[in-house]
């Protein structure tokens, strides 16, 4: 299903790093292109691996205050930390580091480049597993994340003449930094299927945050209630997302694939296997063909066990990206090198061996506990009039 599509990768992304006892390791990166590396995924033809281009400052400010751009460049030498402080740098979850500014602006550098690729039509898609930085707002870090990437990357995307752009989040934790970016336009359809905020970060994402003034109904919210697994996870998924895409009808999609879903994540409570995440990577996939002749910009996120879950999450959506799906085993070289860097036994499968089984949504009580449905319900109910759409048909 795949044309061409373009990697950006290079070793220089494991400087963005909080230090050894931050949940955030570049390990995960590491592991994850030597896994897909090894399985043959990058040497497929059409596909081409780039490394980054730093994103200077007039495009970060296109979504980030000048001043918060300045805090954080001075901010490894901010010794009082006072000022650095304001801009919610320098606390636990956004340590400062050196070369912090450097290390960021390529991240977003490298998802601007995704979305240049793709917008111009150099590759039908394009991938950032470093990118997927979600939470940092306008003029404060947030969440691990120093500059928001997706939300540049739209921005940029703006600025080019793009008059629909879908952003699609299916990180556990909600999108919102990207939705505080767009919230009022009209232009971007923000969607976020996350963990519910009343047990995880940062305690917003409910179904009523719709948008506002004439991005009313172009932002769009799946609260869930948390130990939801791949069916009831899949089966939110197919009752918002393609109606609401369909109804929206983007010319390009930028969708975040935080792997932090995964039962074995230790920063949240879904129960998701890899199984099901390669599901929903594959079915974005297929409505990015659908909706907007195949222009796909993939980036990471979230998920923090870097060795039994991030490298094989992610090796399935650069698979599905570039064209084939990777079943069996995982390679013994990699294994070996997972155990030296991570200190622990890696995964032997690329999958979890999970059934993906789930039943469509009625309208009524789901395979799984009714509360997920009670999230669909509530989601669609909020949002889908606005969108033409009926709540309560299954077709939308």
């Amino acid at each position: 299903m795949s044309d061409s599509t373009l990697v950006i990768w290079d070793d220089v992304f494991s400087g963005y790093d909080f230090g050894p006892s931050h949940p955030l390791r570049p390990l995960r990166l590491e592991l994850t292109m030597a896994l897909a590396g090894q399985l043959g995924v990058l040497d497929r033809p059409g596909v081409t691996v780039q490394a980054p281009t730093s994103a200077p400052d007039d495009l970060l400010e296109l979504v980030h205050d000048p001043m918060y751009v300045a805090s954080v460049k001075r901010a490894p030498d901010d010794l009082m930390g006072r000022l650095s402080l304001k801009y919610g740098l320098g606390t636990g979850d956004v340590p400062i580091f050196r070369q912090m500014h450097e290390a960021a602006a390529l991240v977003t550098g490298a998802t601007v480049d995704a979305a240049k690729a793709v917008w111009e039509g150099t590759h039908q898609h394009a991938v950032n597993i470093s990118g997927g930085l979600h939470h940092a707002m306008r003029g404060r870090a947030s969440g691990f994340c120093v500059y928001d990437d997706p939300a540049v990357a739209i921005a940029w995307l703006l600025s080019q003449g793009a008059t629909r752009v879908a952003y699609v989040d299916v990180d556990v934790h909600h999108g919102d930094g990207v939705e505080a970016a767009f919230y009022d336009d009209p232009r971007v359809l923000t969607l976020s299927l996350h963990e519910s905020g009343r047990t995880l970060f940062p305690g917003t994402g409910w179904a009523d945050q719709v948008g506002a003034d004439e991005g009313v109904g172009a932002n769009v919210n799946v609260a869930l209630p948390m130990g939801t697994g791949d069916a009831g996870w899949l089966r939110a998924f197919e009752a918002v997302v393609p109606p609401v895409l369909r109804a929206f009808q983007p010319q390009v999609m930028l969708t975040q694939h935080g792997c932090d879903t995964h039962a074995l994540d230790p920063l949240a409570h879904l129960l998701m296997s890899i199984d099901g995440q390669r599901v929903a990577y594959r079915r974005l996939h297929e409505l990015a063909h659908e909706l907007c002749g195949g222009k796909w910009i993939a980036v990471g996120g979230g998920g923090y066990e870097p060795v039994q879950v991030v490298p094989r999450a992610w090796t399935h959506l650069l698979a599905e990206a570039t064209g084939a799906p990777v079943d069996g085993a995982t390679p013994g070289d990699w294994r070996e090198t997972a155990r030296t860097k991570g200190n622990e036994l890696a995964p032997t499968s690329l999958t979890d061996g999970r059934s993906v089984a789930w039943v469509p949504w009625e309208g009524g009580p789901g395979a799984e506990d009714d509360k997920v449905d009670q999230a669909v319900r509530e989601t669609r109910e909020a949002v889908f009039p606005h969108l033409g759409l009926d709540p309560m048909s299954v077709d939308g």
